[in-house]
């Protein structure tokens, strides 16, 4: 899986769970960060959230189970 991949899997499972437009959970979801696994073995994935409190309390619950399933990303 691609981080642009994860994104769009975020994305879309945030709006069949929560509701709104792609485009408002996009702006508060921000870029999916990939990092180097020779420092991050476990999760090389991150966002730059910058929602509302309540959007980001979404994401960041959503997060937690995504990165059991999908802790290491391509870049792309």
């Amino acid at each position: 899986m691609t981080a642009t991949d994860l994104e769009q899997m975020l994305i879309a499972r945030l709006v069949r769970e929560r509701g709104g437009t792609s485009q408002i959970w996009q702006r508060a979801l921000g870029r999916v960060i990939v990092r180097d696994t020779a420092t991050h073995a476990h999760c090389n994935w991150d966002v730059s959230l910058s929602g509302t409190d309540v959007q980001c309390a979404a994401i960041e619950r959503l997060l937690d189970d995504v990165r059991l399933e999908h802790s290491i990303v391509a870049a792309g």
